[in-house]
């Protein structure tokens, strides 16, 4: 009984921790810090790297993407060193949660694929092997960048499951169904044609 309830207890723990960590806006602070006032009111509105590119500042958008990869690697990372791969697992869905929904900007977040990277990286970094040579491929094929996400982040957790991650794999699929809810417009777009490709006029 005492063991059980210290399992749920730390997976509470890890999944607010990993929530914390994910819902930090690097985006908008950096935004501010810069002096480029609040990004979400150019380009797409959201508060990912991708749109603080839109800005002109390469340099804030590097910040931006660093911090957004980090707040999710951070979290797993100790969990995973601490208490294990269940515990890791938690707090990346934690990590994700807290970027794609963080209380602090009303749950309107980013669409989560650079902290999909750092869950990658803090659990088992085989996968961002995995997700760059499958996005690359794609977005090169395509010009899609959207689309490269959505299969990159389909054929993770299948890599995973195959090369022996089984909570990895369980993961990865929890968020890429989440990955898919969260670009359900650019899906939208893709099957209509009309979704924007790389190098195309972001205005």
């Amino acid at each position: 009984m005492d063991g059980a309830s210290l399992d749920l207890g730390w997976a509470v723990v890890c999944l607010v921790a990993g929530y914390v960590c994910g819902s930090i806006p690097f985006g908008l602070v950096f935004g501010y810090l810069f002096g480029l006032g609040d990004i979400r009111k150019i380009g797409s509105g959201n508060i990912g790297a991708t749109n603080a590119l839109r800005t002109g500042n390469k340099v804030m958008a590097g910040l931006t993407l660093a911090g957004d990869i980090l707040k999710g690697t951070v979290p797993v990372a100790v969990a995973l060193f601490e208490l294990g791969p269940f515990y890791a697992a938690v707090a990346g869905v934690g990590a994700f949660l807290g970027h794609v929904f963080p209380v602090w900007l009303r749950f309107r977040g980013g669409k989560g694929v650079a902290t999909y990277l750092g869950i990658l990286l803090g659990i088992a970094p085989l996968g961002v092997v995995v997700f760059a040579i499958a996005w690359l491929s794609i977005a090169y094929l395509t010009r899609y960048s959207s689309l490269a996400a959505l299969v990159a982040t389909l054929l993770v957790p299948i890599a995973y499951f195959f090369l022996g991650y089984p909570a990895a794999a369980l993961l990865t699929t929890i968020l890429t169904v989440l990955v898919y809810l969260r670009h359900h417009a650019n899906i939208r777009r893709l099957i209509g044609g009309t979704e924007p490709k790389i190098g195309a006029n972001k205005a």
